[in-house]
């Protein structure tokens, strides 16, 4: 169990890094609980690394999480610059999680392990690995070029459905809903209330509270009540919120502001989307998910990740530079 532990770590993170917290959220959990259930394993420290890992390691690409792409706007950063900065406490912010994790479910991880599974691994989708990789060379690429990042995605989503579709394994129709219209329309009508909301006293308001400076305190400040804010509202309007706000201060701000509400919202159900559609997958398949073991968890990691995240960042602003 505790090497299970360590390998949904490990590829949990680079899943979402790389292919964004929904991946991890609506790919990997499903495969998680698979194999704890086929290796007889209590499956509750897996299921939980997924949701908090869905969270906690989207802060190293722009491309992980939505909200890093709408603070890689507001932070003029290039894409290398901006993982550059974010290496360091993305990697910070994961090694305390999995401390966490360790010392919460000890008892679960210390069970001795049933007879071992002898069958043949998968073979690996090369072809979609490899246009993975091109498609973040091509993120690179287009940030030097000064070309929107969408469009290196597109090309890749476009090689991707292209095939499945010569393939027949996929339909015109399912390429369109695996765009999900809907949850884009629900994106822009959100930032469309946010916006209202932000402009009839919440901006005023949040500006006498926000520290100022770009020293440790301020950055930890920062954190704390992005952290706070996207678990009252979700993590989506609270950086839609504070965004405008510490744009002004540098991306030091900011990516402190993408600290807060990357990581804070391990504390409820409600501090992001991809919480809540991992405790519905959680759900289908049979694991109840408790509201009260939840919270206490995200009570130990959430400023377990997020001090030392801070602190990290505030190393790599002096060493990488803002």
């Amino acid at each position: 169990p505790g090497r299970l532990l360590t390998a949904v770590f490990a590829l949990a993170s680079v899943i979402t890094a790389v292919l964004s917290l929904d991946a991890t959220v609506v790919l990997l959990t499903p495969v998680v609980l698979a194999t704890a259930a086929r290796m007889g394993v209590e499956a509750r420290p897996h299921l939980y690394a997924c949701a908090h890992l869905s969270n906690t390691a989207s802060l190293l690409l722009p491309v992980s999480n939505l909200t890093n792409l709408l603070a890689f706007t507001a932070s003029g950063l290039s894409f290398t610059r901006f993982a550059a900065l974010m290496a360091l406490p993305w990697l910070v912010a994961i090694g305390a999680e999995y401390l966490v994790f360790r010392r919460f479910f000890d008892r679960e991880l210390a069970a001795p392990l049933p007879s071992p599974d002898s069958s043949r691994p998968p073979e690996l989708p090369l072809f979609a690995l490899l246009t993975v990789g091109c498609t973040l060379a091509g993120f690179v690429v287009a940030s030097a070029l000064g070309i929107a990042p969408a469009w290196a995605a597109l090309a890749g989503a476009v090689t991707l459905a292209g095939r499945a579709l010569l393939r027949r394994r996929a339909t015109p129709l399912t390429v369109v809903r695996s765009a999900a219209p809907a949850f884009l329309a629900f994106v822009l009508a959100l930032g469309v209330v946010v916006r209202a909301v932000v402009d009839h006293g919440l901006a005023d308001a949040l500006h006498r509270v926000l520290p100022d400076g770009s020293g440790l305190p301020a950055l930890l400040g920062v954190a704390a009540l992005a952290a706070v804010l996207a678990n009252l509202i979700n993590n989506l309007p609270a950086v839609l919120v504070l965004l405008p706000l510490t744009a002004g201060a540098g991306p030091g701000a900011v990516l402190a502001v993408l600290l807060g509400v990357n990581i804070g919202p391990n504390l409820t159900y409600a501090g992001s989307l991809a919480t809540l559609l991992w405790r519905r997958i959680a759900q289908q398949h049979g694991h109840r998910v408790g509201l009260g073991e939840f919270t206490r968890l995200g009570l130990l990691a959430v400023p377990a990740a997020l001090v030392p995240a801070v602190v990290a960042l505030w190393l790599s602003l002096r060493v990488v530079g803002g």
